[in-house]
């Protein structure tokens, strides 16, 4: 069987692709959301499935995407793309995402082939982390806002960072996979790299849903099956909008993706 995630970013295409561009039919589900929105990392995947099918390089290596408009759950949505330039070890993409006659993301990613790993002469390391069993899940409550994506990704947070305002820094570490035991892959990394609480809620507290203005996402290798594990910093915050970036290792504890997301925080 599909797993969920396969099954709920698959794109159909409505036409058969011309000289570089496509266009195709896909169907959001809320399963993905945050508080009522999709998640935005969610909202990226069938957008980077799109773009890949129009090259000849399996993986994204970096993808930015621009989010010009929360997306819609359990609705239909047009996917957009175009290539706009390959060669022999990376093709470019561009990919947008339209509901309702609106654009709602704009991504550019670059794609190659990660199947054969180089080697790391320099690499960051992963912080100690207990193990998942001894970190505590993810929850709504702590956060502050409703979260069906935990029925779709089992996400556990260090026990030092999982009650809101309870850490000494703007810092969140965990540990991430699929629920329904999907193997982790390059096209995952970007929605991992956005499934985890706003860092900023270990030292602030109850921070609601913080809307993505831009991610990326600069993917290093494939992973190795098992947990993911994850970090991310809020590096800065000023006039209500956060840097923060993220690193992810694979459970040999390989460094496979980096990200930066600038984000809105909320406020009354």
């Amino acid at each position: 069987m599909a797993s969920q995630f396969d099954t709920e970013t698959h794109i159909e295409p409505t036409a058969d692709p011309a000289d570089g561009r496509g266009e195709w039919s896909t169907h959001l589900t809320s399963s993905w959301n945050i508080g009522t929105n999709p998640n935005g990392g969610y909202l990226v995947s069938p957008v980077l499935r799109a773009m890949r099918t129009l090259g000849a390089h399996p993986d994204p290596m970096t993808v930015t995407t621009h989010y010009l408009r929360p997306g819609t759950g359990d609705a239909s949505a047009t996917v957009e793309a175009e290539l706009v330039r390959t060669g022999r070890t990376v093709s470019t993409a561009r990919g947008r995402l339209i509901q309702d006659g609106k654009g709602r993301i704009e991504t550019i990613a670059a794609f190659t082939d990660l199947s054969e790993p180089g080697d790391v002469p320099l690499t960051i390391e992963p912080p100690d982390m207990p193990p998942p069993g001894q970190c505590r899940e993810r929850s709504g409550l702590e956060q502050g806002v409703d979260l069906p994506i935990l029925n779709r990704v089992d996400v556990r947070l260090h026990p030092d960072q999982a009650t809101a305002g309870q850490a000494e820094a703007a810092v969140v570490s965990g540990w991430i996979r699929f629920l329904d035991d999907r193997p982790v892959d390059t096209l995952a990394l970007p929605l991992f790299a956005d499934a985890f609480p706003p860092s900023v809620f270990g030292s602030l507290g109850y921070v609601g849903w913080v809307p993505t203005i831009e991610l990326t996402v600069h993917v290093r290798r494939r992973p190795e099956p098992g947990w993911v594990l994850a970090r991310f910093e809020t590096t800065d915050l000023s006039d209500n909008r956060i840097i923060e970036d993220g690193v992810l290792w694979d459970s040999a504890g390989n460094l496979i993706a980096q990200s930066r997301q600038v984000g809105l925080l909320l406020t009354d």
